[in-house]
């Protein structure tokens, strides 16, 4: 669970901060995955991202910068 809220606090943040413009957190926890993007800054120092989707272990996503690709999250999280 250590990682989990290393990766939702610090990790975000960090890539925010240096404009990486898509995360995503495989939540082996709950089984599901957040997508982060549209990195942005409320205020000095405080970097985090505008839109956050969650998504399901029985969807599928696409995967940016490769339209023609999409990711099966029932491959990652097997029931």
């Amino acid at each position: 669970m250590h990682s989990l809220k290393y990766d939702r606090k610090t990790k975000l943040s960090l890539y925010a901060e240096a404009g990486i413009s898509n995360y995503w957190i495989f939540n082996l926890v709950d089984n599901q995955l957040a997508m982060y993007s549209e990195p942005d800054q409320k205020r000095q120092g405080d970097f985090n991202y505008r839109s956050q989707k969650v998504v399901m272990p029985d969807e599928a996503v696409a995967i940016p910068g490769f339209p023609d690709l999409s990711l099966d999250l029932s491959l990652v999280f097997p029931a």
